[in-house]
């Protein structure tokens, strides 16, 4: 397992939401097994999608703070 940073799983939660809105399109009663492969790669390309923004604005904002 990997150590994640507290920004880190910030960005997972943040990522949650899109991820359970193209859940809500394919029907949460549906089994994983049941997906299609269309299905697996939308999901796996909304959460990792998510992922990536969550940490580019995070790194942006941090960028964006002069230290001296």
């Amino acid at each position: 397992m990997v150590d994640l940073t507290e920004q880190e799983k910030a960005a997972i939660r943040a990522a949650m939401n899109p991820v359970a809105e193209i859940m809500e399109e394919i029907g949460w009663q549906t089994r994983l097994s049941d997906l299609s492969e269309a299905q697996v790669l939308t999901l796996i390309e909304v959460a990792v999608g998510g992922f990536q923004n969550v940490m580019h604005a995070t790194a942006d904002a941090a960028d964006a703070e002069v230290p001296f």
